[in-house]
């Protein structure tokens, strides 16, 4: 049974608004998650149905001008 998994983002450094991405620790198949402004943080979303039995993430976040910002983490 899967169980649902929150993330919290809760500073990006970058040109407001951000497009957020997640996927699998290792997979370069990015899940789209929302898009938020600076005002949104800390953001909280939950883990979509097919990656929530993953012991690892990696977040993507896009800022306005095309940066991109990533960060891997485990599910402890």
């Amino acid at each position: 049974m899967n169980m649902p998994v929150s993330v919290t983002v809760s500073n990006i450094t970058g040109n407001t608004p951000f497009e957020v991405y997640l996927s699998t620790s290792g997979s370069s198949s990015y899940f789209y998650i929302d898009y938020i402004e600076t005002s949104d943080l800390p953001y909280v979303f939950t883990v979509p149905q097919p990656l929530q039995d993953s012991p690892g993430f990696c977040l993507k976040v896009i800022d306005n001008i095309g940066c991109e910002i990533n960060n891997c983490f485990f599910i402890t």
